[in-house]
């Protein structure tokens, strides 16, 4: 049986992060998907014709996705078959993050839905159209999944990580004092065992 990941990587990222967990993946190929575009409109076709592509070839599809690439990958392929997902620090409830992000920014409705665009203090541009899209596209995710989550997580709440499994069919492993971003020597250990116990 031919086995296959699909890694969608989070903003910023790269899909030559895929190299680095090939190590505990054995006996599966892993391909990496590469997109630039931050807009979930845009990358459901890349995402899309990548697992295209591997369905053709594979008798089995794994995700691994990291950050904004795990809501990506729910919106993108919830009604694909995949066998399961390990999500990395995922954006599990993209329309709670961006009126977060809002409230961060002390940004209303009215004003965004005025402006279209505003960008922030904190690096980020809130959109309008985004927002729309994302209440506009709900995601309904079946697939067995696995979660690792920072204790520090600045972008998801533990309660909407609680939320999420309470009614998905997915499974919690927490790092105490971990941070949303896992770059540090002991964070990425951490990483690499979950990654090997839970595939």
């Amino acid at each position: 049986m031919k086995k296959a990941i699909l890694y969608i990587h989070g903003k910023g990222g790269s899909y030559l992060e895929a190299e680095q967990y090939k190590k505990n993946c054995l006996g599966f190929d892993i391909i990496g998907i590469d997109y630039k575009d931050d807009f979930p409109w845009i990358v459901q076709d890349q995402i899309k014709a990548a697992y295209d592509k591997v369905r053709r070839e594979y008798d089995s599809i794994y995700i691994i996705a990291n950050s904004i690439g795990a809501y990506f990958t729910m919106h993108t392929l919830q009604n694909c078959e995949i066998e399961k997902a390990l999500f990395i620090s995922p954006i599990l409830d993209m329309e709670r993050l961006i009126l977060d992000m809002m409230r961060w920014a002390n940004v209303s409705e009215k004003d965004l839905c005025k402006k279209g665009e505003i960008h922030t203090d904190f690096g980020e541009t809130l959109s309008w159209e985004y927002l729309c899209f994302v209440r506009n596209n709900p995601i309904k995710w079946n697939v067995p999944t696995e979660i690792l989550y920072a204790e520090k997580d600045n972008l998801t709440s533990r309660q909407t990580v609680d939320l999420f499994i309470e009614h998905h069919n997915a499974n919690l492993t927490i790092m105490e004092n971990g941070e949303h971003w896992f770059h540090t020597d002991e964070q990425l250990s951490f990483l690499d065992k979950w990654m090997i116990n839970v595939i």
